[in-house]
């Protein structure tokens, strides 16, 4: 009978007498030294596993100075999150890429200046290994908060408007270009009355939509641009601008596909049908979201799960040696996006 069987907790001395090695070999092997012969080794983590032995979290943190968590932090209010399924997809990546490498997930989100405060003091305090971050605004402290906690980071878009921040690793994707492809795709419908629903523009993503957009269309008529907030709430409130403005408009882009599902609502409600009377795009392809709606919503996939993934294992890597004769790890990561033609246009 093992000792985790009996109820009392195995000691790294039990797994030394059970291996026939002594304790120091067994604290490198558990701490992942491979300074320890492979037949001396492989005794170790039999051992480990026939007692059901657990390291201890806190002595193993002084010696490899790792914790094995990663904070997580997300610039945007509790209801948010949990209400918009982009965050759940790109927690749910980056979850996977942690729990394949034995870390855990802190989520830390931040609602006003106190948030900021307390989480700059978190990361400071030598609780994680690093810091993932998405969902920042243009006028955010946040990226310079983190940045002085000491802390590895990679961001979830770019955390500023430049082109190529010096010194940030980020995982984004193509923005610009994705909607481009979606408004050429409504022009080739012959549609001349192309309308835009933004989201806020204080974040890249939203920014990047928007001149992707007008890259297609030129300045125009700029009663066709109503600001949104990539929420269904936005997007209706977005819609009923546009259409008391230019009635005859006969396509909507929105910046992202809950915006576009609330603009199918007002559409329905002004009896315009979709896509004979008003063709509709939108961005992000959140399958549940885009296959249910009413049509099934045409719409320029990203894969949001995936960039977590990314995101995730970018962070994870930072401070490992390369393997030998492997390339260096990209700084930052743009991923291609892709159309995805359904009913709505």
């Amino acid at each position: 009978m093992s000792e985790s069987s009996t109820g009392q907790r195995p000691t790294l001395e039990a797994v030394a007498t059970r291996a026939g090695v002594s304790r120091a070999t067994v604290s490198r092997v558990v701490n992942g030294s491979t300074a320890v012969r492979a037949p001396l080794a492989e005794r170790v983590r039999r051992a480990v596993e026939e007692l059901g032995y657990v390291p201890n979290q806190a002595a193993r943190s002084l010696v490899t100075r790792r914790h094995d968590a990663i904070a997580v932090v997300v610039a945007e209010p509790e209801a948010r999150v949990f209400a918009d399924p982009f965050f759940g997809l790109q927690l749910r990546g980056i979850s996977k890429e942690l729990t394949a490498q034995d870390s855990q997930l802190v989520l830390l989100l931040t609602e006003g200046p106190d948030d900021y405060a307390r989480v700059g003091r978190y990361l400071a305090g030598g609780h994680v290994d690093g810091a993932l971050a998405f969902s920042l605004h243009l006028d955010d402290p946040l990226p310079g908060i983190l940045r002085d906690s000491g802390v590895p980071i990679v961001f979830g878009g770019r955390p500023d408007g430049t082109a190529d921040p010096a010194g940030v690793r980020y995982v984004d994707c193509d923005n610009r270009g994705g909607a481009r492809d979606a408004v050429r795709h409504l022009a080739g419908l012959g549609r001349r009355r192309i309308a835009h629903i933004t989201g806020p523009l204080d974040q890249t993503s939203a920014v990047d939509r928007r001149d992707g957009f007008r890259e297609v269309c030129g300045d125009g008529d700029p009663r066709l641009v109503e600001p949104g907030d990539f929420t269904p709430a936005g997007g209706e409130r977005a819609m009923r601008a546009l259409l008391d403005r230019c009635p005859d408009l006969d396509a909507v882009f929105a910046a992202n596909d809950l915006s576009a599902v609330g603009a199918l609502r007002v559409l329905r409600q002004r009896g315009l049908r979709v896509p004979e009377d008003v063709a509709v795009a939108g961005f992000d392809d959140m399958r549940h979201v885009a296959e249910e709606s009413d049509p099934p919503l045409t719409t320029v996939r990203q894969d949001i799960e995936g960039m977590g993934r990314l995101m995730a294992r970018m962070l994870l890597d930072d401070g490992r040696p390369p393997e030998p004769g492997a390339e260096a790890a990209p700084s930052s990561v743009v991923l291609e996006t892709t159309l995805v033609r359904r009913a709505s246009a």
